[in-house]
């Protein structure tokens, strides 16, 4: 058995392998395939060595083998919009790549964008899978009649090539009645979506004594009580503005009244390419 898992492989096609939670489950699955035998290769259209997870780089600090890049080429979007356009170039252009250089593939896993879909069912024989995250038409604004022009063909388009896929998962249950409520038709007629849950790593080993250090050497005032924390992309849709409201309210009832102190703590994914997060930061510093 082992000995036929070694001769399979794995093709993984991810947009943007940056820092986020889409890229932590992705890498995840590709770290255990590779555990239990499965050669995997993953093609994307932007990696960059000194912002990324430390298992896609190797040894000596550069990318790792397996990380495929095809289409940085091409821009992320012009003056702040064709966002969802250039997102589908680049990975049709990574996944022409993949088509040209791989070989003897058993399955391909598409995370995110559907786009990949297309050319693989058209020049390709292998089993397709598509990771759907959430849909990507009720991501995206429609509040103008030009966004609204822009988009027909964009969601056509994510409809037909998820259809295509051989088999669809998607992260939960919620993102499955989702799932079934947008792309109505394909719920109707197809298999429903199956759902696979993002993974966590349950390895103890993993927190190492420097961890331990850091943590015991960060200073905290004696006399908080507790920390607000959340983890989110520093992106408008993500409402940290929420945080920042409740976190003032609890100053302004429980603190007060009861002398308890609490300290705010805003983590999470934050990309100087990315005009919104360096935007956003900035409106929820004032």
């Amino acid at each position: 058995m082992s000995s036929q898992l070694c001769k399979r492989r794995v093709a993984v096609i991810h947009p943007d392998l940056g820092i986020g939670g889409a890229e932590r489950l992705v890498v995840d699955a590709a770290m255990e395939l590779s555990a239990i035998g499965y050669e995997v290769v993953l093609y994307t259209g932007y990696h960059s060595i000194n912002r990324c997870f430390e298992e896609t780089l190797g040894e000596d600090g550069k990318r790792a083998t397996w990380i495929r890049v095809h289409g940085n080429w091409l821009p992320r979007h012009i003056n702040g919009r064709l966002h969802a356009l250039f997102a589908n170039l680049r990975c049709l252009w990574a996944t022409a790549a993949l088509l040209l250089h791989e070989r003897d593939l058993s399955v391909i896993l598409v995370d995110q964008v559907s786009a990949p879909i297309l050319l693989l069912r058209a020049f390709a024989s292998v089993r397709v899978v598509f990771y759907c995250h959430f849909p990507d038409m009720l991501l995206a604004k429609h509040n103008s009649n030009f966004r609204k022009l822009y988009r027909v063909p964009l969601d056509f388009f994510e409809q037909a090539t998820t259809g295509m896929a051989h088999k669809t998962l998607v992260n939960s249950l919620f993102t499955a009645d989702t799932f079934s409520q947008t792309f109505c038709k394909l719920f109707q007629r197809g298999p429903q979506p199956g759902i696979l849950y993002p993974a966590v790593a349950t390895n103890h080993n993993l927190w190492s004594q420097d961890d331990n250090k850091v943590l015991v050497e960060t200073k905290y005032e004696e006399s908080l009580t507790g920390i607000f924390l959340s983890i989110n992309r520093f992106e408008r849709k993500k409402n940290l503005s929420l945080a920042l409201r409740a976190y003032a309210h609890y100053l302004e009832t429980l603190a007060r009244v009861h002398g308890r102190k609490a300290q705010l703590i805003l983590a999470g994914g934050y990309d100087q390419r990315l005009r919104e997060n360096v935007e956003y930061l900035q409106e929820l510093r004032r």
